[in-house]
């Protein structure tokens, strides 16, 4: 089972969004996507995703609110549990050279239109209601959502 973060950014009500490509094997090419990452050995899920933004974007994050937690279950895929953030606090200069996809700041009302994993949509109409701390699980047979469930604990 792995672990991962994933913020999405928020700036004049747009989100900072990654069309990820640029890696060899990635399940998540051609499919738009917040910033994250694994989490590594030693290392907090708040301490992870500070470095995977500044890593992947140059910006530095202020702030940050964890908003959830996914539970992805694959019969293809690594089992994982993500936690997920949101934030409007940080600092610096965007660097669009990320090696993992490209960087570019999105309309809220049009993310729903961009290609992005079934179970995402679930979790950002979450976030566009504004709900209160959730734990997702979210169920793949290959790349199509089969089952959903969320409860806020």
């Amino acid at each position: 089972m792995k672990n991962t973060t994933l913020i999405y950014m928020e700036k004049d009500n747009k989100y900072l969004m990654m069309l990820r490509g640029r890696k060899a094997d990635d399940p998540n090419s051609g499919k738009w996507i917040g910033v994250g990452g694994h989490i590594e050995e030693g290392e907090t899920p708040d301490e992870c995703i500070r470095r995977e933004v500044t890593e992947e974007t140059g910006l530095i994050l202020l702030d940050q609110k964890l908003r959830g937690i996914i539970y992805f279950i694959s019969d293809i895929y690594e089992t994982e549990y993500m936690y997920l953030y949101t934030s409007d606090s940080f600092e610096g200069e965007l660097n669009t050279g990320c090696d993992e996809g490209e960087l570019e700041w999105i309309d809220i009302s049009e993310v729903g239109n961009l290609p992005l994993w079934e179970g995402d949509r679930k979790f950002l109409k979450l976030l566009r209601e504004d709900a209160p701390f959730f734990v997702m699980g979210l169920r793949y047979s290959g790349d199509a959502l089969v089952s959903d469930s969320f409860r806020f604990p």
